[in-house]
């Protein structure tokens, strides 16, 4: 045994080492969370299996369950990315938990990247439960599972900034109370359950440019009509994903 061979060496762990910490951390917080499990596996499952089961609402020709898996994949992009990083998020705000974070030897913008990589490891964890649910219904999707993955890195990215915006510039219950009503509203007018051709000409417009509503649309138009990747409703959501990260980024509080 050499001398100094248990010498300390003060200093931080190297930087992907930090991050794959905090992600597994992040991770675990999320599904250990009961309020989060609610959103992002218990709602969207019983939602798909109720609606796929009882004709409630007119989804068109087909079966319900090949309309109905695509928007409830989008639904759970939304639940993760969006509605629960934003309540996580602002709580972690108000007790300071960001602050003391921001201080570590942890920079802040891979705090943000180990947050990002969290949302999607529950990401892929949602589709996986919820494929096998649908295909178990009787779901036959279609299409290019690279449009597909495409969609949902751009849905991500675009609910993940808004979510962000949102935990960074409002309190924490404002946060909740705004993330909750805003995640029921879209679910209602987002094209999820509801096909948006049962809503008014002049209202279908407006909320074709919903980032959930152009989700839902584009995973769609792919699993269920077989179609190529869908430009239009990509692009809409590389415009929301663009700003909501921008004014995530200019705008977001510490403290």
């Amino acid at each position: 045994m050499s001398a100094g061979t248990y010498t300390p060496r003060p200093g931080a762990a190297p930087l992907p080492r930090m991050i794959a910490a905090q992600t597994a951390l992040e991770t675990r917080m999320l599904l250990r969370n009961g309020e989060q499990l609610l959103l992002t596996v218990i709602i969207p499952t019983l939602l798909l299996v109720l609606f796929s089961a009882v004709d409630i609402v007119d989804t068109g020709s087909g079966a319900s369950v090949d309309f109905l898996a695509p928007g409830i994949l989008a639904l759970a992009v939304m639940s993760t990315a969006f509605t629960g990083q934003a309540i996580a998020t602002g709580f972690e705000r108000r007790y300071g938990v960001l602050k003391r974070l921001g201080a570590s030897p942890l920079p802040r913008w891979a705090l943000m990247t180990a947050k990002t990589l969290s949302v999607l490891v529950t990401e892929v964890l949602q589709i996986v439960l919820l494929t096998a649910i649908a295909l178990a219904l009787g779901w036959s999707p279609q299409g290019n599972p690279l449009a597909v993955l495409l969609l949902l890195a751009l849905g991500t990215a675009a609910f993940s900034g808004l979510g962000l915006l949102m935990a960074g510039t409002l309190k924490a219950e404002a946060t909740l109370a705004a993330a909750n009503l805003v995640f029921l509203l879209l679910l209602v007018g987002g094209g999820v359950i509801v096909p948006l051709d049962k809503f008014p000409d002049a209202v279908q417009s407006v909320l074709g440019l919903l980032p959930i509503s152009a989700l839902s649309e584009g995973l769609r138009d792919v699993l269920q009509h077989g179609a190529a990747m869908p430009w239009a409703e990509a692009g809409i959501l590389a415009v929301w994903a663009v700003l909501g990260l921008g004014a995530a980024a200019k705008f977001f509080r510490w403290e």
